[in-house]
């Protein structure tokens, strides 16, 4: 097992680039504020010649995490018109994040 300095996860329906003492907002997942948390959905680690890239994952790779806080993000409204049709329709949407201070990429 070595350490990497970067990699590629995937969590949420999204790919996010992350490295050691990083801190990444990523969909609301379960767990307490101060839990350590993994991610094995791994597909990229390391950088440049030596990056190892899976298919689609890279076998054995985790990285590590703590929660540092859940939250919601700012408010995004959505605002629907139709001209001269009497038709306006206002609605509001607040995502639900985690907030994850990154502590290894190992692989």
């Amino acid at each position: 097992m070595s350490n990497f300095d970067q990699a590629v996860v995937r969590t949420g329906g999204k790919q996010y680039r992350i490295e050691p003492g990083a801190v990444v907002r990523v969909e609301k997942l379960a767990g307490d504020v101060g839990s350590t948390i993994e991610f094995s959905d791994v597909l990229l680690v390391g950088r440049g010649a030596e990056a190892r890239v899976g298919t689609p994952k890279v076998a054995g790779a985790k990285v590590t995490g703590v929660i540092t806080a859940q939250g919601k993000h700012p408010k995004v409204i959505v605002y629907k018109f139709r001209r001269r049709k009497n038709y306006r329709r206002k609605r509001g949407h607040r995502q639900l994040y985690t907030e994850i201070k990154i502590e290894a990429i190992s692989a």
